[in-house]
């Protein structure tokens, strides 16, 4: 199976739930997810970093500087206490909206 689009509105939500687990740089964000969806999910540089600086922008996020395992410079992420807070409103958004949707589906 091949890669999808993350579906919009989505990407917030997956980026806080992989920083939920620990800080990491922008590369390990979409390897993650990408890993973690069974190769399905692919989160392209040019999605991710746009939306990094937004959830900076917001709070959601804390970044520093620091030298990779492979000894390369790169600038981690991690949750601040708002972002944690959107985490649960976005995943409660999430399941509220793919809840109503499935009951469309499944209607006779």
């Amino acid at each position: 199976m091949g890669r999808d689009e993350i579906p919009p509105g989505t990407l917030a939500l997956l980026i806080l739930r992989t920083l939920s687990r620990g800080p990491l740089h922008g590369y390990g964000i979409a390897e993650h997810i990408h890993r973690i969806s069974d190769d399905v999910l692919a989160v392209e540089e040019g999605s991710l970093y746009p939306a990094l600086q937004r959830m900076l922008v917001k709070g959601w996020l804390e970044a520093s500087w620091a030298t990779t395992p492979n000894n390369r410079r790169a600038r981690y992420y991690r949750l601040t206490a708002l972002g944690t807070r959107q985490l649960s409103f976005e995943r409660d958004r999430f399941e509220r909206v793919t809840g109503a949707i499935a009951r469309v589906l499944q209607e006779a």
